[in-house]
């Protein structure tokens, strides 16, 4: 009589989640390597806006956007472990649609604001005292 191992809710108290390919999902050593990448990731741009490092600010916003793109693939790979292996890619294919939608309608809301932006009647100065 051969006995198949049985796993219990018990076997997974040790902090690790097991696929079903055996994989294991995090560890303490990914979430402490997630946490210095997001300290440093933080800590530069703080240094680049607060020393005036950058010559101007246009230059300082990109960069710090450069930052926190990069450190939002850190928080999804490290820890909401996403990756083009979990559930079958299914994860990574919401993501990038995800990511999509959100590039349309913030693009789509820039274009629409610059056109209206440009295309207004300009307001004479004397108009603008006599708004309520």
């Amino acid at each position: 009589m051969s006995h198949a191992p049985v796993h219990h809710d018990n076997d997974r108290a040790g902090g690790h989640h097991d696929d079903h390919d055996g994989g294991i999902h995090f560890s303490v050593k990914g979430y402490a390597i997630g946490f210095l990448l997001s300290l440093v990731l933080t800590a530069i741009p703080f240094w680049l806006v607060m020393g005036k490092a950058l010559p101007s600010s246009s230059v300082t916003g990109f960069v710090v956007l450069a930052f926190a793109a990069v450190q939002m693939v850190v928080h999804m790979v490290y820890f909401l472990h996403l990756d083009a292996k979990s559930e079958g890619g299914w994860n990574m294919l919401a993501l990038i649609f995800t990511v999509v939608l959100v590039a349309i309608m913030l693009v789509g809301s820039l274009w629409v604001m610059h056109h209206l932006n440009t295309n207004m009647m300009p307001m004479a100065p004397h108009d603008m005292r006599n708004m309520p």
